[in-house]
């Protein structure tokens, strides 16, 4: 090989050496970055979980590890309300010795949210309060969307940015004059005053992701189904429901999750304990004064937490996609 070969070539293996160790370095830096945010977020619930398996008597004590669950097979106060509905369940448990003591102690707390308190019917009224939400969403959001989005007029794309701009509102600023009309309506301390209020937070964001969705379909779809005869009302459910079906999921994905974790609206318009849903009832029935039963606490938080994590777990490539759709178009 000459010299003029192998001095062209050098500079040729140096880009190649130096793209190689860049791409190396960006590999770290990414994977420290993404480690990092992994342990940021999953300490939370890992915590949670640790605490669900405790006593309250085994939280409050200063010797035990607050990171680890419940090490001791012991399960010595575990209904210290003095309630006598969960004390054959805890019982039972107690003498499943072969079971693991955080299992146990997970166990015990279920008992007794389950029978010494009203979690079942928060659990009830939340899920009633999130069904007619989501209907109701849909309902209202995927032809609002259409219209918006494809049946274009004059002031159309002013309308869909007011649409989207009350989401910004917040909850702190609408619960003072929503609760005048849930009110005068007389659904003050009823489920039903907030299946007519999670609306004014769910339909806004739902048609903004909508109006994206069908904004990316081609226009073609629009022309040839005109051609065959097809009008507007035909054109949504038969063409563009299916094919928008991703931001469908989404909006409805959202639309489950607000009407789910919604807290302000609950507390300001409910106060009876058997009308009450999740977020509010947890609260106020487990935190009495200064006492903080955080056992149940974290083991109510876990099993609510439960319906949304399992949609998303089965659902999560749906609802990106929609929101990416929603987020670029329009």
């Amino acid at each position: 090989m000459t010299a003029a070969a192998i001095g062209a070539d050098a500079p040729r293996r140096v880009v190649g050496g130096s793209i190689r160790r860049s791409r190396r370095w960006a590999l770290i830096t990414s994977y420290f970055f993404l480690i990092l945010f992994a342990i940021f977020f999953l300490v939370p619930p890992y915590y949670q979980l640790a605490t669900a398996t405790k006593t309250s008597e085994q939280i409050s004590n200063q010797d035990t590890n607050p990171w680890l669950p419940a090490m001791s097979a012991g399960q010595e106060g575990l209904n210290p309300g003095g309630a006598n509905a969960g004390k054959a369940n805890l019982a039972k448990i107690k003498k499943d010795s072969w079971l693991p003591a955080a299992v146990q102690g997970f166990m015990a707390n279920i008992s007794q949210l389950m029978n010494d308190t009203d979690f079942p019917i928060y659990f009830r009224n939340t899920a009633i309060v999130t069904v007619c939400v989501v209907i109701i969403t849909m309902v209202i959001a995927v032809p609002a969307a259409f219209s918006l989005g494809r049946m274009k007029f004059w002031g159309s794309g002013v309308l869909a940015t007011g649409v989207f701009l009350t989401y910004l509102v917040p909850d702190s600023l609408l619960f003072i004059p929503l609760f005048k009309v849930v009110g005068g309506l007389g659904l003050l301390d009823s489920y039903w005053g907030l299946v007519l209020v999670y609306p004014t937070l769910t339909v806004p964001f739902c048609t903004w992701i909508m109006i994206g969705y069908f904004q990316s379909i081609p226009k073609e779809l629009d022309e040839a189904a005109l051609i065959d005869g097809a009008n507007h009302i035909q054109m949504l459910f038969r063409i563009f429901i299916p094919v928008a079906l991703p931001g469908l999921i989404a909006a409805t994905i959202f639309a489950f999750t607000v009407s789910w974790a919604a807290f302000v609206y609950p507390m300001a318009f409910i106060y009876s304990s058997d009308q009450l849903v999740l977020t509010a009832g947890t609260i106020t029935s487990l935190v009495k004064a200064d006492v903080y039963q955080w056992g149940m606490i974290m083991t109510a938080a876990l099993l609510a937490a439960a319906p949304p994590l399992v949609i998303y777990a089965f659902l999560m490539d749906y609802y990106i996609a929609g929101l990416t759709a929603g987020a670029t178009k329009g």
